[in-house]
């Protein structure tokens, strides 16, 4: 059993940054796939970043890279997600997740692929 608790969002002008977080209890040598995933008012849960635990490798939503970056720190069974340039179209309620399985692009568009999900931190770009 897993349980995963963000943080780090808040209120950020249009071009600021922010990091969040994702620290992960329990059994955490059982996952494998670390993911963040946002859901603005209205529209459907949309994939951001996913990251191999073991071997880092990182899948992100093509609309994204090169402004937000995944990231990890194993010993700490801690997750991050850093955004810069921020636009108030990124306002949206950020979760992150874990999976046993290995990571794929394809899961950005599944999170039912996904077992255990945060509570979610709000991020706002105004």
């Amino acid at each position: 059993h897993v349980q995963l608790v963000e943080s780090g969002g808040g209120l950020v002008q249009p071009g600021g940054s922010l990091n969040l977080s994702c620290a992960a209890t329990g059994k955490t040598n059982v996952l494998n796939c670390m993911g963040w995933f946002r859901q603005a008012p209205g529209k459907e849960r949309e994939g951001v970043a996913v990251i191999t635990r073991i071997h880092g490798g990182t899948e992100y939503a093509d609309s994204l890279k090169g402004r937000f970056s995944v990231s990890k720190d194993n010993a700490k069974n801690t997750f991050y997600l850093d955004m810069n340039d921020l636009r108030p179209e990124d306002s949206a309620k950020y979760y992150c997740t874990v999976d046993r399985g290995s990571c794929y692009s394809y899961m950005l568009d599944r999170p039912d692929e996904f077992d255990t999900w945060g509570q979610g931190t709000q991020v706002t770009v105004s």
